[in-house]
């Protein structure tokens, strides 16, 4: 015989359960934002490779050539760093999210998408400026190994 306690408290679980909506897609809204963080992460390292290859290829020039100081580094600086601040913010953005949809309040910010779009628009702006000011006549003596 089963006792009264036993299911009393079984039955105070089914209530308590009742109780509170349970999202039917939360193992999906997880997998998913889980999904848009590791692609926020290869957008970040792709920065800041995009930022090495910058520098790097201001290095390749052969020591012939004359170089002022120019501003390769700082550009290959602002990707890196633009990529870092995306580690930071997409991790914060993540967590905030899995918050959001445990609770089922889960609103999509435009901030994200704005931001990111405005920085990646400067940053190729800076890449189009760069490459259009380097003088003419030193493309012409790069050499490759």
């Amino acid at each position: 015989m089963v006792s009264s306690s036993s299911t009393k408290t079984n039955q105070d679980k089914v209530s308590e359960s009742s109780a509170q909506p349970q999202n039917p897609n939360r193992i999906r809204d997880h997998l998913a934002n889980e999904r848009t963080y590791l692609a926020w992460m290869r957008s970040a390292i792709s920065l800041m490779g995009f930022g090495m290859l910058i520098v790097r290829l201001r290095i390749l020039r052969p020591p012939i050539a004359p170089q002022a100081p120019g501003s390769a580094w700082k550009l290959g600086l602002a990707f890196s760093i633009v990529g870092l601040l995306m580690v930071l913010l997409s991790t914060q953005h993540y967590f905030g999210v899995r918050d959001d949809i445990e609770l089922d309040t889960y609103n999509p910010p435009d901030r994200w998408v704005i931001l990111s779009s405005i920085t990646i628009l400067i940053l190729g702006i800076g890449v189009i400026y760069y490459i259009f000011s380097a003088p003419l006549d030193t493309l012409n003596m790069v050499i490759f190994e």
